[in-house]
This record gives structure tokens, C-alpha cells and sequence, in this order.
């Protein structure tokens, strides 16, 4: 019966599931975290058979989703789509860029585009609206170009 008393089975199974369920956490995240990289890569690389199809019938995510009308984007200026993650803008007459509204300084989102220049509100950032690149930091890095195509009148988030 003393045998009975010393049960160190149970700790030890329950460290062993503990263990065991946090292991599938991690895993379950990355297969998450691949998946959607993979599925990113996938939808460029196979872009040329999507972006040919101009059926408006894609339910399939961001692949080929309309964004904004060219005429929503002023020129020299630019347009924050903070449900898409995406800023777009217009340098130039017909040339329409596209950047993540994700500030590389504090992980913040960008808000506005003025004169030129997209602002992070958070600690003053400010990236240009030609190329994404560092105006004025803290940011030392740019904005993160997203891929855009414009079909028509249309801009699709790629």
C-alpha cells in the first residue's frame, strides 16, 4: 500500500500533455504562418492566370480584389484603406503605388497621406508618397510595398 501513496505518474503525465499542447500551439501557428506566406507566393506567382481573368466572380481573398476607383486616389496624394492594411498613391498622373499602412518603427498604422507624404501618428514618421521610403523618423526603414494592379478604372489589390 505504500506503493499506493507515491504516485508521480499523474504530475508527470500532466507535464507531459502540458508540454505536449504547447508543442501543438507553436506548430498549429507556423502551419498558420506558412500557409499564409505560401498562399501569398502562390497568388503572385500564378498572377498572370488570375490577373487575365477580368470576371468579377473571385471570391478568393485579396487575389485581385477591387480597392479603389482611379479617381478616389488624388494626384500627388494618396488614399488610406485601413480595413485592407494598405495605403495607395499617386506620384505622378497615372502611376499608382501601394505601401502597408504598418509603420516599420513601432508596428503603428499609418493614417493620412498630405502633400506627398504618408504620416504615422504615433511618433511623427513620415514616408514618401513616391516610394515609400523615410522623410522623417524615428522610422529608419520604409513602408513595405504592397503589389496593385490597375485594370481600367479599377485598382486591384494583388
Amino acid at each position: 500500500m505504500s506503493s499506493e501513496s507515491l504516485q508521480p505518474e499523474p504530475t508527470l503525465c500532466r507535464r507531459s500533455l502540458l508540454a505536449a499542447l504547447g508543442a501543438a500551439g507553436v506548430a498549429a501557428t507556423l502551419t498558420a504562418c506558412g500557409s499564409s506566406d505560401d498562399s501569398s507566393s502562390g497568388s503572385s506567382g500564378s498572377s498572370g492566370s488570375s490577373g487575365s481573368s477580368s470576371s468579377s466572380g473571385s471570391s478568393g481573398g485579396s487575389s485581385g480584389e477591387a480597392l479603389a476607383k482611379t479617381s478616389d486616389i488624388p494626384e500627388g496624394g494618396g488614399k488610406v484603406f485601413a480595413d485592407k492594411g494598405v495605403v495607395v498613391t499617386q506620384p505622378t498622373a497615372g502611376e499608382f503605388k501601394a505601401y502597408s499602412t504598418v509603420c516599420p518603427h513601432a508596428k503603428q498604422r499609418v493614417n493620412k497621406v498630405d502633400n506627398g507624404v504618408i504620416t504615422c501618428p504615433a511618433h511623427g514618421s513620415q514616408f514618401s508618397a513616391t516610394d515609400g521610403g523615410v522623410k522623417k523618423g524615428p522610422a529608419t526603414s520604409g513602408l513595405t510595398e504592397e503589389k496593385i494592379m490597375v485594370d481600367g478604372d479599377s485598382i486591384m489589390l494583388m
